[in-house]
């Protein structure tokens, strides 16, 4: 995939804004000349994000659209209407366990909570290959050994938009996160009370159904 640059980008917004507009009026508004940008509007061109018409100028482009839609979906559509069902252990689950459910569920990472059932972490396949690789005993280990703990575990909560999720995914390198809401115990029972959990496929699929709808 081939990424834009910065002044790509602004090109998109200028032509998105003020079409039909010439070369010569995309450059003037950029503070450039006309054979500087002359490069970047071949390829936005070719890449279908810009729509060029002879002796008329420049249009959005289909990618443009479909661009400006992807993102509109993900800004309108909250982490609470996508998110699924969290697959949920006890931090005394031992390794093995753990694994096992891992993959008799299908999923990346397991969600830990403590007896109160308030978040206190994650754990994903790496971790385990990570303790297990050329360590039997540490099938038998909790995995309270192995996870990530709270605080510094990345959440969201329900009413985020999708697209705020999905830049805190990437952030962070995760391709999950749990959806949480506080607590409403009293001392020890406070906390982060896990919800839901959102996944790169649940927002991937979001986004084949606007291409479907398109």
């Amino acid at each position: 995939m081939i990424e834009l640059t910065a002044r790509q980008l602004q090109i998109i917004e200028i032509v998105k804004k003020r079409a039909p507009i010439t070369g010569d009026q995309i450059a003037e508004s950029l503070g450039l000349s006309r054979p500087t940008i002359r490069g970047d509007l071949s390829i936005l061109v070719m890449l279908e994000y810009v729509d060029a018409k002879p002796k008329v100028g420049y249009f959005p482009g289909t990618k443009a659209a479909a661009r400006h839609n992807s993102r509109g979906l993900l800004q309108d559509t909250k982490v609470s209407d996508i998110q699924s069902i969290p697959v949920i252990i006890r931090e005394n689950t031992t390794i093995q366990d753990a694994v096992v459910t891992l993959f008799l569920q299908d999923v990346g990472t397991l969600i830990i909570c403590d007896s109160n059932g308030k978040l206190t972490g994650v754990a994903s396949r790496k971790d385990f290959l990570k303790v297990t690789l050329g360590n039997p005993g540490a099938v038998t280990m909790p995995v309270s050994m192995v996870m990530t703990r709270q605080p510094k575990v990345v959440t969201v909560s329900p009413d985020d938009t999708v697209l705020d999720a999905a830049q805190r995914m990437i952030y962070h390198e995760v391709d999950s996160l749990p959806v949480v809401v506080p607590g409403n115990g009293e001392g020890s029972a406070t906390g982060l009370d896990v919800v839901g959990r959102l996944t790169k496929t649940s927002i991937v699929k979001l986004l084949l159904e606007l291409e479907a709808k398109g």
